[in-house]
C-alpha cells in the first residue's frame, strides 16, 4: 500500500465520458489550491462509451488517478463498495461523475470530518434543479427514511458525502443500499452523523441513469435495511414475538368459542356448530399464521447462528 493520503475521492460512473475531464480538472484545482495529498478513484460501472479510455488518458498525466472497471454494470452500490475497499485516504469523499456535485465543497467537508469529529457528513441539496416529478417523491422518501431510521438528514441520497476512513472500512454497501449509507453506518456504530448544505448544479452532459422505479425499490430497501439493522442478529425477537402474539389471539378465540359452546350445551340452549361460525376460521387462521411466524423466526435464528459473520462485531479500539 502506498503512503496514506489525506483524501480519497471515490467516483462511481456509468457512461460519463464527456464530464470526466472537466470533473478531474476541477478536483485537481481544488486539491492543489489547498495542498492536499489525495487520490481520485474512478469506478467504471460497466460503461459502454469511451469513459475508460478517458480515464486512462487522465491517469497518464496525473499519478493521483486510480481506476477500477467492472466487466458489466452492477450498480452504484457495488461501485461504491469496491471503491471503499480500495480507498487509502484518511477522509473519503464520494461524488457523482455528472458534474452536479461541486468539488469546491471538499475543503469544508474535510474540515468537518477532521476538525469537528464527524463520522459521516451527508450533503443536502437544499436548492435543486430537478423536475417536480423527482423532487416531490424525493421529499417523501427522505421524510420516511428520517422517521424509520431516526437520523435527522434532509437528503439521504445525495451523492456528495464525506467519511472517516474507519466508516468505509467497516460497512458493506450492496444491492441498491447506497441510498441508506447513513443508516448502514449508524447500525455499525457510527452515530456522529451530520449534514452540510451543498450546491446542486444542473446536469451539463448526458442523461440521468435513474428512473421512477428507484422510488419503489428505495421503499423496499428501506424496510430491508431497517429490519436487518435491528433484527439481523436476533430475528427470533421479531418473528417469535409477533408469531406468539398472533397464535395466542387465535387460541384465546378458540377457548372463547369452545367455552360458549359448552355453556349453551349445559344450559340446553340450541347453538350452531362451531365450524359454522366465521370466528372459528379466523381463530384457526390466526393460530396457523402465528405458528408459521414462530417457525420462520426459529429457522432464521438457526441460519443466523450458523453464519460465518455471527460474531463479526465492530471494534473501535483496543488497549
Amino acid at each position: 500500500m502506498s503512503d496514506l493520503k489525506l483524501i480519497s475521492v471515490v467516483i462511481p460512473l456509468l457512461n460519463e465520458e464527456e464530464s470526466l475531464p472537466e470533473l478531474h480538472a476541477w478536483i485537481k484545482k481544488v486539491m492543489d489550491e489547498h495542498s492536499y495529498s489525495y487520490e481520485v478513484l474512478f469506478v467504471d460501472d460497466g460503461s459502454t462509451d469511451n469513459s475508460w479510455s478517458v480515464i486512462e488518458g487522465l491517469q497518464s498525466v496525473d499519478p493521483n488517478v486510480r481506476a477500477i472497471k467492472f466487466r458489466r454494470n452492477y450498480g452504484k452500490s457495488a461501485a461504491l463498495n469496491v471503491g471503499f475497499e480500495a480507498s487509502e485516504g484518511e477522509v473519503v469523499i464520494t461524488m457523482d461523475a455528472d458534474l452536479q456535485d461541486s468539488p469546491d465543497e471538499i475543503p469544508e467537508l474535510v474540515k468537518m470530518i477532521k476538525d469537528d469529529g464527524y463520522d459521516l457528513i451527508s450533503g443536502w441539496k437544499k436548492k435543486r434543479y430537478d423536475p417536480i416529478s423527482k423532487t416531490i417523491p424525493t421529499k417523501l422518501f427522505n421524510w420516511a427514511t428520517r422517521k424509520m431510521t431516526g437520523i435527522k438528514l434532509h437528503d439521504f441520497n445525495c451523492g456528495l458525502k464525506a467519511y472517516k476512513q474507519d466508516v468505509v472500512k467497516n460497512i458493506e454497501v450492496y444491492g441498491e443500499m447506497h441510498r441508506y449509507i447513513p443508516a448502514i453506518a449508524k447500525w455499525s456504530g457510527f452515530t456522529n452523523i451530520g449534514e452540510k448544505v451543498v450546491q446542486h448544479r444542473e446536469r451539463k452532459y448526458g442523461n440521468t441513469k435513474f428512473g421512477l422505479e428507484r422510488f419503489i425499490n428505495g421503499y423496499l430497501d428501506l424496510l430491508s435495511i431497517n429490519f436487518v439493522g435491528k433484527f439481523g442478529k436476533k430475528p427470533m425477537h421479531f418473528f417469535g414475538l409477533f408469531g406468539t402474539l398472533v397464535f395466542f389471539i387465535g387460541f384465546a378465540m378458540v377457548l372463547y368459542i369452545g367455552g360458549e359452546k359448552l355453556y349453551y350445551l349445559n344450559e340446553g340452549i340450541k347453538a350452531r356448530l362451531i365450524t359454522e361460525t366465521p370466528h372459528f376460521y379466523v381463530a384457526l387462521a390466526a393460530m396457523i399464521i402465528g405458528t408459521q411466524l414462530f417457525l420462520a423466526g426459529f429457522l432464521a435464528e438457526m441460519v443466523s447462528r450458523n453464519s460465518p459473520n455471527r460474531n463479526n462485531y465492530k471494534i473501535e479500539s483496543r488497549i
